[in-house]
């Protein structure tokens, strides 16, 4: 067990390589820029469609007053992921540009969202071709974006530009440097169309899905979800954020099969479709990447060392809501030889039951979105529709997990149970002979006055690392969601109230910082994120911004001990 992962510990360079590729990572932060667009609109889906689960519906026109913000925010996903990706990818480029040639990361999300709609809408027709405005348009959203980007980039960097006068004003003088390659770009989609519509009588974006509907066939059998949930654990196992690799290769599909599920369930047939963002967050991911909602109760409950059940405590509420960090590098389960198997399989077996629910139960797939903060359980119930059979398959998964994690939880509670009574009895040994060796013998008094509690120190500008910082200082915490930076900010702010140092602290997702990063003096990566490091100092260099990046072990320390947390962000202004 110890030489696989050695193995792909030994992957693990080229894996984080892939995770940084400009695209993938642009496609990811595309998707987390629309993210309140998607938590937004599933609410009217909620309020329009739940009741028909209970015998309720509304009259048609309160019905399409209610899915009216859906159409018209969820229906249009594909044009507003081709900007925000559009937008991602011009940052990435822009950070091997110099700094007085950029591109114009306004205009390039014009021209993907106007090249988007030249390759979606179907002018031969109704004008603009609705069914491909929404998720179904995703991947030739993507193509757009990196059309878009990838022209852009060509005509910046050789200067094909229109050039105006130093006396013309900045501003107007980019709306003339920008008009070729928005031309450019426009043209080559259009280009495109006309020549994919010639030879299928199709539009680009239908014969996208036409091209791509096997590929979502085989995602969806037994095979290929074991492959996707599989791989996402097993990268995270040897700390490396899995999602970030796999998330933008199958995001497309898993909305795209989302809305298809939907449009199932309304017409009252069965929404069938596995791959759905539902099914990653909580099934195979219930409670954190490795299934892992159960492991905190299990550590606290039935373990008999003190410190898994510290363990345990401290991390079975962040884990309870997806944010399982805690109890990653707590544990620690990442790297943890003992916890391999059930963290790989585990999310595998959990997809294999959702799968045989939907397929041979024929209870409905995953048809709302929820945020992903949303319990594991309580997110099956909701997302597949209020079904009976979904709180049976939630009840299950919680006990399989359980069965699944146990044996291992117990082989390794032996082992530091162990290590636990070996320190206990070095201890007592050396007690006694220093009691031996002791020449004075102490008086009760003496020895009331050894044990005495010292006095609660008082707080002085030395107490919190260093002399107090005198002028206010931001502090910006990335990590891939949004939660565990939560955590490190969280504890950074209460140490700094409690010990009057001019700090503030906030919780951010990589991916949609760019914007907010020169409101802050210093930015913390949590471990998911840690491998960006080389990639956002570029931007950290350039605006003046201190850069840290933290490990597990120490990172969930830091998170633990508010104090700490102070005293590590005071020495990074030291240096």
């Amino acid at each position: 067990m110890t030489g696989v992962i050695k193995q792909i510990e030994k992957m693990k360079p080229f894996f984080e390589k892939v995770s940084r590729n400009i695209y993938l990572r642009a496609v990811r932060d595309g998707f987390i820029a629309a993210m309140p667009v998607v938590l937004f609109s599933s609410l009217f889906v909620l309020v329009a469609f739940v009741p028909n689960i209970f015998g309720f519906k509304w009259p048609k026109e309160i019905e399409d007053a209610i899915i009216k913000p859906y159409n018209y925010s969820m229906g249009i996903l594909g044009l507003l992921v081709a900007g925000t990706t559009a937008k991602a990818l011009t940052d990435s480029f822009n950070r091997n540009l110099e700094s007085t040639n950029q591109i114009n990361n306004v205009s390039t999300m014009l021209a993907s969202i106007v090249g988007f709609l030249v390759l979606a809408a179907d002018p031969l027709k109704d004008g603009f071709a609705k069914g491909y405005l929404g998720s179904t348009g995703l991947i030739t959203g993507f193509f757009a974006a990196f059309i878009t980007v990838g022209i852009y980039n060509f005509c910046i960097k050789r200067n094909i530009t229109i050039k105006m006068p130093s006396e013309v004003p900045p501003n107007l003088s980019q709306t003339f440097k920008d008009v070729i390659p928005f031309s450019a770009v426009i043209i080559f989609l259009y280009i495109i169309d006309i020549f994919v519509r010639r030879v299928s009588g199709h539009g680009f974006a239908q014969n996208v899905i036409e091209i791509f509907k096997p590929l979502f066939s085989a995602a969806n059998g037994y095979v290929g979800i074991t492959i996707i949930y599989g791989v996402i654990a097993m990268f995270w196992f040897v700390g490396i954020h899995g999602p970030s690799i796999v998330e933008p290769a199958i995001s497309a599909v898993a909305f795209i099969n989302l809305d298809a599920n939907l449009k199932l369930f309304q017409a009252g047939q069965h929404a069938n479709h596995i791959i759905t963002p539902g099914t990653q967050m909580f099934v195979a991911t219930m409670g954190g990447t490795g299934a892992t909602l159960v492991v905190p109760f299990m550590f606290m409950w039935l373990a008999k060392s003190k410190q898994n059940k510290a363990i345990g405590r401290a991390s079975c509420i962040p884990t309870a809501f997806g944010v399982n960090e805690p109890i990653l590098f707590g544990a620690p389960i990442v790297l943890n030889p003992v916890f391999f198997i059930p963290f790989i399989l585990a999310p595998i077996v959990n997809v294999w039951l959702f799968k045989i629910f939907v397929d041979i139960l024929n209870m409905n797939s995953f048809s709302y979105f929820l945020p992903w903060t949303t319990p594991g359980p309580i997110g099956i119930v909701l997302g597949t529709g209020f079904s009976f059979l979904a709180i049976i398959l939630a009840l299950l998964l919680i006990v399989v997990d359980t069965a699944i994690y146990y044996p291992f939880l117990k082989v390794y509670d032996e082992e530091i149970l162990a290590k636990e009574k070996l320190a206990a009895t070095e201890e007592n040994e050396n007690s006694k002979k220093e009691f031996m060796t002791n020449d004075k013998v102490e008086t009760k008094e003496e020895i009331k006055v050894a044990l005495k509690t010292p006095e609660k120190e008082t707080k002085t500008e030395e107490s919190a690392g260093g002399p107090k910082i005198k002028e206010q200082k931001n502090v910006l915490v990335l990590c891939a969601g949004g939660g565990t930076s939560g955590l490190l900010a969280n504890a950074l702010k209460k140490a700094a109230k409690e010990y009057n140092e001019p700090i503030d602290a906030a919780a951010g997702a990589y991916g949609a910082h760019y914007d907010m990063m020169k409101d802050y003096d210093l930015i913390v990566l949590a471990p998911q994120v840690a491998s960006n490091y080389e990639d956002i100092k570029k931007d950290t260099d350039k605006l003046g911004i201190k850069l840290v990046k933290t490990q597990g072990a120490e990172y969930i320390k830091l998170t633990r001990d508010p104090k700490g947390s102070l005293e590590f962000v005071k020495k990074q202004f030291e240096n």
